[in-house]
């Protein structure tokens, strides 16, 4: 199973996309903006093709388990190998302050500069979470990064 995250916009602060699986969109993405060097919890994922497994310790998955998503948790969406970055998940929240370097996911995205946020994180997370898990526990599931965003056009 193949995600893909477009990054169609960025700002100073975040960088919006379009997040599909198996070639049909999902949900809306938003993560921290793209910098030349990494500042750690600071900086968007570099793009590139990504193994995602699971992962099941830490206080997001703890929340996650006991929680909003406890009927169908089984572990964190853990995006792995990404050089010099550790613990990227894939997760719910609304701004570039709740991403520390990991993907957020929403039902929508407004895109005002200097002010972008997710609509409706749980129900997106939910949405995503339910498509691949299976795949991901299996050891079959890739995300891959494109930026779209890095246009002359779109920035």
């Amino acid at each position: 199973m193949r995600g893909r995250v477009e990054r169609v916009l960025s700002d100073a602060d975040s960088s919006a996309s379009e997040v599909f699986v198996d070639g049909f969109k999902i949900c809306y993405g938003l993560e921290d903006e793209p910098r030349d060097v990494k500042v750690n919890g600071k900086t968007r994922i570099p793009a590139g093709i990504y193994p995602v497994g699971v992962h099941t310790a830490g206080s997001f998955h703890n929340r996650y388990s006991n929680n909003t998503f406890a009927d169908i948790h089984k572990g964190m969406l853990h995006i792995q190998n990404i050089p010099n970055f550790e613990w990227v998940l894939i997760h719910c929240g609304v701004t570039h302050k709740n991403t520390a370097g990991c993907l957020l996911l929403g039902d929508d995205v407004i895109t005002t500069h200097g002010s972008m946020r997710l609509v409706d994180s749980p129900s997106a997370y939910r949405r995503f979470y339910e498509l691949v898990i299976d795949a991901a526990l299996a050891g079959d599931l890739t995300i891959e990064f494109i930026d779209k965003d890095l246009d002359e056009v779109s920035r």
